[in-house]
């Protein structure tokens, strides 16, 4: 496992939000955080299959485009009783002409679990892996999770995406009705950056 010696992180996503959710989580490491817009970078096509592919692809490009090592993720949701869809296509079921439309892809989910025939509890997961990439072509990965249930209808107006219809495990409320520290601290997101900062910063 090779370790992060650095001062200087490039973050591969034009997300202001977890731009600073990831500043603010390694600044007892004293590494300055900057992201793909500071640098000016274009977001890649990300052409692979899965969720370790594509953030192969942001972490790698962003390295040798700025010399720096650069972090990048790929998140989504699986749905056993649909295959594990959407998975890597979890934002793709909200594109439209006019933006993402989480409503309409929850929607999707749901009509296409009654349609299976699937028997509830409709089991699922959120699934989150980090590459941390060097300029030399070295990456580290860590994959995180949060395993958990879809419900219907809809709840909550909290976090984003797929929230309001994600149960976790333990809990009798959605992602979508949880506050976000509390969220934030069981999520697929942060089991992957505990497995960073233990690997790469511990």
């Amino acid at each position: 496992m090779r370790k992060f010696d650095g001062d200087t992180l490039l973050v591969a996503t034009h997300n202001a939000g977890k731009l600073e959710e990831i500043a603010a989580l390694l600044k007892p490491y004293r590494v300055d955080v900057i992201g793909a817009a500071e640098k000016g970078l274009s977001e890649p096509a990300e052409t692979e299959t899965t969720f370790v592919g594509n953030a192969r692809i942001k972490a790698h490009a962003a390295a040798q485009a700025t010399g720096l090592p650069a972090l990048a993720d790929d998140s989504g949701i699986e749905i056993d009783a649909l295959g594990g869809a959407p998975g890597v296509f979890t934002a793709d079921w909200a594109e439209t002409e006019t933006g993402r439309d989480f409503v309409m892809a929850m929607t999707r989910a749901h009509e296409e679990l009654l349609d299976s025939g699937a028997s509830r509890p409709w089991t699922a997961r959120f699934c989150c892996t980090l590459v941390l990439a060097w300029p030399d072509g070295h990456d580290e990965v860590f994959p995180g999770h949060v395993a958990g249930q879809i419900t219907w209808p809809m709840r909550g107006s909290e976090g984003h995406g797929y929230d309001p219809v994600f149960m976790p495990d333990g809990y009798d409320i959605t992602f979508g009705q949880m506050d976000r520290w509390e969220k934030n601290r069981i999520s697929h997101r942060a089991d992957a950056f505990a497995r960073l900062v233990a690997g790469c910063f511990g």
